[in-house]
């Protein structure tokens, strides 16, 4: 049954309902989306799938089951010409290396940082893999970003199915929790991501994407002449750890706000170690417009909507252009990068007025994120 919600969530979101009612040679044209697949390396003994999402605009998305990773999309600047807008790999060996940054990862069970490795549920104490200054990060040791997903793709040929089995216990979280992303190219230039999760024991869950964008597409070594616009009045000031201190701050006056469209570079020597902090959005619960990012070299405008309360904006400041098999043999030195993970705060199972990240069995966890992409 959950399986054929998300076939019609996937078949409305990617506009193949127009497509399949329409007899117009010239309407089809404009709606097909293409989908592709190629072997991409081999982990272990199991095959590494990059599929290729192609819609009529040409704009491309490529993604693995290997982490979920987006690998490329491509869109066009305001001259036409296409980029890859991300930073990515030429090869598997890039996204196995050690310290690879979470290049375009599904990230999970829990997405950001929970202070110390531990939390309590009700009486229970559990103990997290730790990973980051003794906290646990981005999920563990092994989190969702370095699985391999079950893919299957959707009629239509604008989404994939993702899905992943975590076990109870798996990097020290309780009970076994069943995930599932599609990722869906539409046919106005946007990259919708819908996440469910279910559970058998109450377990945090805070599932996110941590895809690095650079708008320039490689032309720029940074992301500092990005402008940015975020409608968050507020944001969660961090510890020298870069864990939460429980509050949310106003960013009015400071060099956090975003609330205008702001140039990234112009305050960023005022905080420090750069940004990479959760902003906290004035809407209400409900998928909404929440940002917008811009570079006025290309022209490429990118917009970001989500049914998620935060988002995580981070700067790349740990890229040091050490980084091997990059694409292109691009150096990825500091800046040349952002993400914007969507997502419920850092450390929220161990913060009581941060919004609830606990699931338990019978609810289900949604997340809906969307980046769509044009140009001005």
């Amino acid at each position: 049954m959950l399986k054929k919600l998300f076939t019609f969530m996937a078949l409305s979101a990617g506009g193949v309902l127009a497509f399949s009612a329409c007899n117009n040679a010239a309407e089809e044209k404009k709606t097909a989306t293409m989908l592709t697949s190629q072997p991409y390396g081999n982990l272990s003994g199991t095959e590494i799938v990059q599929y290729t999402l192609t819609n009529a605009n040409g704009m491309v998305v490529k993604i693995l089951n290997y982490g979920g990773v987006i690998t490329d999309i491509i869109t066009q600047d305001r001259d036409g010409t296409p980029g890859n807008v991300v930073l990515s790999y030429d090869t598997l060996a890039g996204y196995l290396q050690s310290g690879n940054p979470y290049f375009g990862t599904l990230v999970g069970r829990y997405a950001n940082r929970i202070a110390k490795a531990t939390f309590k549920i009700d009486t229970a104490t559990y103990h997290l893999a730790v990973n980051n200054n003794g906290n646990a990060l981005h999920g563990g040791l092994k989190g969702f970003d370095k699985v391999v997903w079950n893919v299957t793709p959707l009629p239509g040929d604008s989404s994939l199915l993702l899905e992943y089995q975590s076990k109870d216990g798996e990097e020290g979280y309780p009970g076994n929790l069943n995930a599932k992303v599609i990722y869906t190219l539409t046919s106005d230039n946007a990259l919708k991501i819908e996440y469910v999760a279910t559970t058998d024991k109450p377990t945090p869950v805070n599932l996110t994407q941590h895809t690095y964008f650079n708008l320039s597409a490689g032309k720029s070594p940074t992301i500092l002449d990005h402008e940015l616009q975020l409608d968050a009045p507020g944001y969660t000031p961090v510890d020298d750890q870069l864990i939460p201190l429980g509050r949310i701050d106003s960013v009015k006056g400071t060099p956090m706000d975003f609330t205008t469209p702001t140039r990234i570079g112009a305050r960023i020597d005022s905080v420090k170690g750069g940004y990479d902090h959760n902003w906290v959005f004035a809407k209400e619960s409900g998928l909404a417009k929440v940002g917008t990012l811009y570079d006025p070299a290309s022209g490429r405008l990118m917009t970001v909507s989500t049914s998620e309360p935060g988002i995580q904006f981070y700067t790349g400041n740990f890229l040091d252009g050490s980084l091997q098999f990059t694409r292109n043999k691009a150096v990825y030195g500091k800046n040349a990068g952002l993400c914007l993970e969507a997502q419920h705060f850092p450390d929220s199972p161990n913060q009581p007025t941060f919004p609830n990240t606990i699931l338990k069995p019978g609810e289900k966890y949604t997340q809906t994120t969307i980046y769509q992409f044009g140009v001005k």
